[in-house]
């Protein structure tokens, strides 16, 4: 998923998620959540961290 789509997926745009990239940008909470559920609905997990450090994965498709 590229900025693009991400910012259309979550309602927030193409320039927001570049600066969140770049670290020149401070999420606020209700941004962060929009592409928290973008990314959910595109197949991403997000895993607590459980000893090794949070992380992220691609939801099993095949069942």
């Amino acid at each position: 998923m590229g900025q693009v789509e991400l910012g259309e997926a979550a309602s927030v745009s193409k320039q927001l998620i570049l600066e969140f990239e770049r670290g020149s940008r401070i999420p606020h909470r209700n941004n962060l959540l929009a592409i928290r559920n973008a990314l959910e609905a595109a197949g991403v997990v997000f895993i607590d961290e459980n000893g090794g450090g949070p992380g992220v994965r691609l939801r099993d498709r095949s069942g």
